[in-house]
């Protein structure tokens, strides 16, 4: 792997908050050289707890999700702990938080009195709501903002309960938007005269800014899209189809040229040239005729077969993946999309962060270690806190781990 510089180091970067949205936007700061300081409870970040655990009592999960980071522990309800939080806040280029709306504040490190000793900061707040308007208090899982950001209304089967993807979307869309927000304030904070500023990111905001043309197609022509299954409404023909062994595949047929060789390939011509059906205004009258025969078509042939012959005739074709089809899979390896470090001697698979970058590529130093394990790293190295002072807060419970 290389050892390249990488375009964020010498940014420091303090890490409040648990489970996904906050950290997942520091394992991202962390991969491309950020200085990742995670502040974690003494009794550590609940995520390290969650699913499949390994042999240490960790969640495979944490190995991933904490990469690079160092891990210190402060009781934020204390007094004490709220104090050293904040002497570390002040050296730090930027801190990324995910608690409710007013926590910060309430310990005395909130935006407004940090910018006071530290006008560069740059400060990332995720919440379900957002940090102002009538919701703004309220609590905000993934999973509830996924339904209010308008996601789950429009997935789904019609008639049928709206569902949820098997991964927490929202929490990771909200951590990759605030990545990109602080990204810019880094930038903006270069040019003469910039400070540091507030990045407001909402749980809810990142479902909504995926939701294409639903406004404008609501508010022009009074269209509301609702659920449409396994397809995608009003473009034709896109679908997953069922094959003879079982699998399904996804065909995206829907560029006018690329439809005419898909139902070439498919033995229908007579649909492929008909008139009406030469664009997509056209297919979309004439869904269901074109799903129909394609999923005849696949139904009497292997999906190895039909992806084979629909690559040939350079058309959109692929499996459905389960992640065992993944980490077999020659291309994913030839992408460097698996990385692999070592737990008690045993190499784990963990996936690579994006983007991709030619010249200053990201990589992982290490795994998510244990609860507290750069306590004295960091306040004995950065905080210059002595030996009594660490025994004290670890009797306190200030500290743990």
């Amino acid at each position: 792997m290389s050892n390249a510089a990488r375009p964020l180091e010498g940014i420091r970067v303090i890490e409040m908050g648990q489970l996904l949205a906050g950290p997942f936007t520091g394992t991202i700061l962390g991969y491309f050289g950020a200085e990742v300081i995670k502040v974690e409870p003494p009794t550590g970040d609940p995520v390290r707890g969650w699913r499949l655990l390994d042999d240490n009592g960790l969640a495979y999960w944490w190995r991933s999700l904490g990469r690079n980071k160092k891990s210190v522990t402060l009781d934020l309800k204390s007094e004490r702990g709220q104090q050293l939080a904040k002497e570390l806040i002040t050296t730090a280029d930027v801190v990324v938080e995910n608690f409710r709306p007013g926590m910060m504040e309430k310990w005395g490190i909130g935006p407004d009195t940090m910018k006071t000793v530290n006008p560069g900061l740059i400060y990332a707040r995720i919440s379900g709501y957002g940090q102002d308007g009538p919701y703004s208090s309220k609590p905000g899982y993934a999973s509830v903002t996924e339904g209010f950001g308008g996601f789950r209304y429009i997935n789904g089967e019609e008639g049928k309960p709206p569902i949820r993807t098997n991964i927490s979307m929202g929490d990771t869309l909200s951590a990759i938007h605030a990545a990109l927000g602080i990204a810019l304030a880094i930038i903006q904070r270069s040019k003469p005269g910039g400070e540091g500023q507030v990045i407001d990111v909402a749980l809810y905001e990142s479902i909504f800014n995926l939701m294409e043309g639903i406004v404008p197609e609501y508010d022009g022509a009074g269209a509301v899209r609702g659920p449409s299954g396994t397809t995608v409404t009003g473009i034709v023909p896109t679908n997953t189809y069922l094959c003879d062994d079982g699998k399904h595949v996804v065909i995206g047929g829907n560029g006018d040229s690329i439809y005419k060789r898909l139902m070439a390939v498919a033995g229908r011509s007579d649909l492929g040239e008909h008139p009406e059906m030469a664009d997509n205004a056209g297919r979309v009258k004439h869904q269901a005729e074109i799903d129909g025969a394609l999923a005849d078509w696949c139904a009497g042939h292997s999906s190895k077969h039909i992806i084979s012959v629909l690559e040939e005739a350079r058309v959109p074709v692929g499996p459905i993946y389960s992640v065992e089809d993944m980490v077999a899979d020659e291309h994913y390896n030839a992408r460097g999309m698996f990385e692999s470090v070592e737990i008690d001697g045993k190499p784990l698979k963990i996936p690579a962060i994006l983007p991709k970058m030619q010249g200053t590529p990201g990589r992982t130093d290490w795994a998510g270690g244990d609860i507290g394990s750069h306590n004295d790293e960091v306040l004995k190295g950065i905080l210059e806190l002595g030996d009594d002072e660490m025994a004290k807060l670890k009797e306190e419970g200030i500290i743990g781990g």
